[in-house]
């Protein structure tokens, strides 16, 4: 009886090629690809509104000196005050030097020097609080200023509210931190759990190795005495 030579038979079992693998649409993957544009859309969000948040704190701060109704040291200016509402003296010179303030006693009492410095930079000049004071009374008053530094620039202008642009600047960084962190977490735990997801189907999909033998194929070894 002659044996069958089964030894050199193709790989994938019974001389058949092995079966290709099942491919798995990218749409019947879990989580969704939407994440990825989730994730994207959150990024663009929490930059867009950390940009903002630092815009509006800059734009504050330039606009609390009033840039457009300067005044020379030594020059009388008329400027109106509202009863309450803080006003600050700003100077602009090219070094520091001593600096004297002016106004008239019915407006308030003389200027005084704030706890601590501010400085806000406008096109090519530097402004530095010097003074403060609060308006008892409305109405248009002279302001006068000097400086011992010749060229000396002086402008009114707001309180500045420090605290809030610390605020705004800190909430900006907060918005830049999440989106550092949030958008490649989305990202990365999406596409890990679609992995996982797709190496699920593919194990459900793909048949065994070696299946039962074809319907009258002869067992190895066989059963009978080999002659």
């Amino acid at each position: 009886m002659a044996i069958p030579n089964t030894w050199g038979a193709p790989y994938g079992g019974y001389g058949g090629p092995p079966p290709a693998p099942p491919v798995v649409p990218a749409k019947d993957l879990r989580p969704r690809r939407l994440w990825y544009v989730v994730a994207a859309l959150l990024g663009v969000v929490l930059v867009g509104t950390g940009v903002t948040l630092v815009v509006l704190a800059i734009k504050d701060a330039v606009n609390s000196v009033d840039t457009a109704h300067t005044f020379a040291g030594g020059e009388q200016r008329t400027f109106a005050f509202t009863r309450g509402e803080t006003r600050a003296i700003y100077v602009s010179q090219s070094r520091w030097g001593h600096v004297d303030c002016r106004i008239p006693r019915e407006l308030a009492d003389a200027p005084s020097k704030p706890a601590g410095t501010f400085r806000v930079t406008h096109g090519a000049r530097s402004w530095d609080r010097v003074f403060e004071f609060t308006p008892r009374t409305s109405g248009d008053y002279p302001v006068i200023c000097t400086s011992e530094v010749p060229g000396a620039e002086f402008a009114l202008g707001d309180k500045p509210e420090v605290g809030g642009m610390v605020g705004g600047i800190l909430a900006a960084v907060g918005c830049f931190l999440t989106a550092a962190v949030a958008v490649p977490a989305i990202c990365i735990v999406t596409a890990v759990r679609r992995g996982r997801h797709r190496r699920r189907l593919l194990a459900a999909a793909t048949p065994p190795m070696w299946g039962p033998p074809p319907s009258g194929a002869t067992p190895w070894p066989p059963a009978g005495p080999v002659a």
